[in-house]
């Protein structure tokens, strides 16, 4: 507050002076008035200049203020744990920040095996689920979430012989939907079924197990005659064996559609097709996915997994094509009970081993792809998980690796966990990182941190994770787990089992 002097006022020395805005108070004779005191050598301006703004990279700031760090995050969403820098909450919000911070919901981890990917995936799924997502797991190779959607209530589908069957061919909801509509609407459904199983036979046709190569122009239309008529002739929902039968003894409708004179010429044709789906129906794959679907999704239920760790010791091949068929099963189950408003609620689809998901065949790439790019429309989050983006660079084809490097580049969400400096230049050319940003990850992985001086169990840089939203600096946070959630999240539970048989007498 400022008054305007009545008379003479005196200075501290006591000499009078003449003050008009000289601040009022108990202080007012120790404070300075807003433009000096009056007088001359007393320092008086006769305008003040506002002070001027100065840009400057960190680098260049960093010399006159080293002590800058990121804003926190908004304390709202999943919690995870402590700021390493601050010791502040730091929550994730995946699908709420759309529109914020982020861009889209996709999230993307990254690190050395036993580092902690595993447990904050979890983390995330279980907070999604409590605040009304659904959790999908369409192949839990390693079975590391059967528990946990179990815990949740969930269904658990265990694939295997004498186990649960899958029919990669069932249209679930859609098939459903074929028996209640009229003639007109009728023919436009099925068409649409059709399609989605050529696509699927196509790409299994891609896998090892099948031609190993992508199927030619005209073996690609005999497989597309083939499930179409196969639609028209059962009322139950075809399998493989059954796209066999009517491949192997072609109508003569069939054969003038393909412009194929006689039988022989079309049977030496796509002698390699029949060929490569019996592959497919017997030897390693035999009995899991040549019969109809035995259990069906529980698309009410709150969280779902498909279980294939009874399959894992039979190798890449047979767990890749197994991924394949169980990927396009339950994601067309999902996409078409939405379609129908039989599915309301959002989904979040944990992609764990991404690496042997995108090596099953060809067309698993491209089916990432237009999920991570439809993923914000359709309220879904995607949480992908993988070792090295050495991962992405294995793939067969050009195609498939350019398509691979975007689903990286759609997710705003980057959490790194502990890894080399080398990895952490690959994920840098990416997504760009800071120098001390890679030191400290680096440093969760460092040999000299292993914590073999008996003094911790575990290695100190397990579950200590860099959160990076967007281009803002990254946030180190330390992952804390309750009780439940160290059983429920436990990944080292078979190797200990191991090590104790080992060393008892």
């Amino acid at each position: 507050m400022a008054r305007k002097a009545k008379g003479s006022q005196r200075d501290l020395d006591g000499k009078s002076i003449e003050e008009h805005d000289e601040p009022s108070g108990p202080s007012a004779r120790m404070a300075a008035p807003r433009r000096g005191w009056k007088g001359a050598g007393s320092g008086r301006a006769g305008h003040v200049q506002k002070g001027s703004i100065y840009l400057g990279t960190t680098t260049q700031v960093a010399g006159l203020f080293p002590w800058i760090q990121p804003s926190g995050l908004p304390a709202e969403g999943i919690p995870i744990g402590p700021d390493l820098l601050t010791a502040e909450l730091t929550c994730l919000d995946p699908g709420g920040w759309v529109g914020r911070l982020t861009k889209n919901t996709g999230v993307w981890i990254q690190g050395e095996p036993g580092s902690g990917k595993s447990a904050v995936t979890k983390r995330l799924c279980m907070g999604l689920a409590a605040y009304g997502h659904m959790v999908v797991v369409p192949g839990d190779v390693k079975a590391e979430y059967t528990e946990l959607v179990r815990d949740l209530g969930g269904q658990v589908l265990k694939i295997g012989r004498g186990l649960d069957k899958i029919n990669p061919l069932d249209s679930g909801p859609l098939g459903r939907r074929l028996k209640e509509v009229g003639a007109a609407e009728h023919e436009a459904l099925l068409s649409e079924i059709s399609g989605r199983r050529a696509d699927l036979i196509q790409a299994m046709l891609t896998t090892e197990h099948g031609l190993g190569r992508r199927p030619s122009a005209e073996e690609a239309a005999a497989v597309n005659e083939a499930v179409r008529t196969v639609g028209l002739v059962t009322d139950e929902e075809p399998t493989i064996p059954d796209v066999i039968r009517i491949l192997r003894d072609p109508t003569a409708a069939q054969l003038d559609r393909l412009l194929m004179p006689n039988v022989p010429i079309y049977i030496e044709q796509i002698r390699s097709v029949i060929a490569a789906l019996e592959n497919l129906c017997s030897g390693p794959l035999s009995g899991l996915f040549d019969q109809r679907t035995t259990t069906p999704l529980n698309l009410d239920s709150p969280a779902v997994a498909v279980d294939l760790s009874a399959i894992l010791s039979a190798g890449d091949q047979v767990v890749a094509t197994s991924l394949l068929a169980t990927w396009a099963y339950t994601y067309s189950a999902i996409d078409t009970a939405r379609a129908f408003g039989l599915l309301q609620r959002p989904v979040v689809l944990p992609l764990d081993e991404l690496w042997r998901a995108l090596r099953a065949g060809a067309g698993m790439v491209s089916a990432f792809d237009a999920i991570t790019r439809l993923a914000r429309s359709r309220g879904e989050i995607n949480i992908m998980i993988t070792h090295s983006l050495r991962d992405l660079e294995a793939l067969p084809t050009e195609e498939d690796r350019a398509k691979a490097a975007g689903l990286m580049e759609r997710c705003d969400t980057l959490i790194l966990v502990a890894q080399s400096m080398a990895e952490l230049e690959r994920v840098s050319a990416a997504k760009p990182l800071t120098g001390p940003e890679k030191e400290l990850v680096a440093s969760w992985a460092s040999p000299t941190a292993t914590g073999i001086d008996g003094t911790t169990q575990i290695h100190p840089g397990r579950g200590k994770i860099l959160i990076k939203i967007g281009q803002r600096l990254g946030i180190p946070v330390q992952l804390v787990l309750t009780s439940p959630e160290l059983k429920l999240y436990d990944t080292d539970a078979a190797i200990r089992r191991s090590m104790y048989r080992q060393e008892a007498p």
